[in-house]
């Protein structure tokens, strides 16, 4: 495979997978975490390997190492393989999502960005396998049956028993202790917000063709997805907080074992679904109107990241990433038409929003 991310927590699953089912690694390509890739390249002894800059590479124990962006849209071109695995965080991981499909390579995505922003614009997503484990929740239980609406669980992020009047200044180390998940800055940061759950009903949008899509708060993070049918029984997929078991299902269709642990039921906490609440969660305001109008993901996506690179430099508290957001998606309401509008509106939001930022 063509691993996009590999020193990435999606990365470093996607490895514990490949090396459990010996699975062999083509590419690796990562940021700037070299000690870790110079371990997985002794590990994994990959063909080719790309890194983010020229100052990454110097550092990287790889004969032929090469960086930026048009080697990496290089490597998945010129790659044998016909599956990458695409675990880069943000708005960077579009380019390698299209020019995975336009080769027709298979694509296990974990780079909700790339739907979120450009879903509209992707054609054919039947090559597709989303790592998301509320994705991989909905897929699971799908199986060509007519469904009437899909609700995503949440948990709730690091703030969901904060009270009210304490999270405008939430500081980052209190944002980033996730109850449930070890994940990036970026989507633990995500989570907290909730703009992570709507990059994901805007995923959950174009991969299943479906409008009538929600989400609630399920705490221990055991439950995954619900579908409800068209004979109105409704189903809900459950498994362990281990991401490697929704990998090792994109990547091969198919798992015989409990690899990642199994759900014990009689060690449950009591189970409950809880509506979100857009008092603590003022992103969710937004949600039916993302919804109605699916291509503005990407004015979410780059005021949602302009913003998270102010709060995590100190420079904004907390709160102020949803006001940014809102803001943005306030003055910003005309849809692109073409992927080429999408990418300069999202180059156009971003930088409106760090001058909103700076005031």
């Amino acid at each position: 495979m063509v691993l996009l991310g590999s020193t990435g927590s999606i990365g470093r699953s996607t490895l514990d997978v490949a090396e459990r089912f010996h699975l062999s690694i083509e590419t690796l390509a990562a940021g700037y975490n070299v000690d870790l890739l110079n371990d997985q390249i002794r590990r994994f002894k990959p063909r080719r390997v790309v890194v983010a800059d020229r100052a990454a590479a110097q550092k990287v124990d790889f004969n032929g190492v090469k960086y930026g962006e048009a080697a990496l849209l290089e490597a998945i071109e010129e790659s044998r393989s016909d599956l990458v695995v695409n675990a880069l965080a943000g708005f960077l991981g579009l380019a390698p999502t299209l020019k995975a499909l336009a080769c027709g390579k298979r694509l296990a995505l974990a780079n909700k960005e790339s739907l979120a922003c450009a879903g509209a614009f992707i054609a054919d997503k039947n090559l597709i396998r989303p790592i998301d484990s509320e994705h991989f929740g909905v897929w699971y239980l799908a199986k060509d049956r007519p469904i009437k609406r899909i609700v995503l669980t949440a948990s709730g992020g690091a703030l969901r028993d904060l009270p009210l009047e304490r999270i405008e200044d939430a500081s980052i180390e209190r944002v980033l202790r996730h109850p449930n998940w070890s994940m990036g800055a970026k989507i633990t940061i995500d989570s907290a917000t909730m703009v992570n759950k709507l990059f994901e009903l805007l995923e959950a949008r174009w991969l299943f063709d479906i409008c009538a899509i929600d989400a609630m708060i399920e705490r221990s993070s055991v439950f995954h997805a619900l579908i409800e049918f068209a004979d109105g029984c409704i189903v809900a997929q459950a498994a362990p907080t281990d991401m490697r078991l929704a990998i090792a299902y994109a990547i091969m269709d198919e798992v015989k074992s409990p690899f990642a642990g199994e759900v014990n039921l009689s060690n449950l906490p009591p189970i409950c679904f809880e509506p979100i609440d857009a008092k603590r969660y003022i992103v969710w305001e937004i949600k039916e109107a993302l919804l109605k109008t699916p291509e503005l993901g990407v004015v979410l996506n780059a005021a949602n990241e302009a913003a998270l690179s102010f709060f995590r430099s100190g420079a904004i508290s907390f709160g102020a990433i949803s006001r940014l957001i809102l803001a943005a998606f306030d003055r910003f309401n005309a849809p692109p038409k073409s992927i080429d509008e999408a990418i300069a509106l999202h180059n156009e939001v971003f930088c409106w929003t760090n001058e909103k930022a700076l005031k």
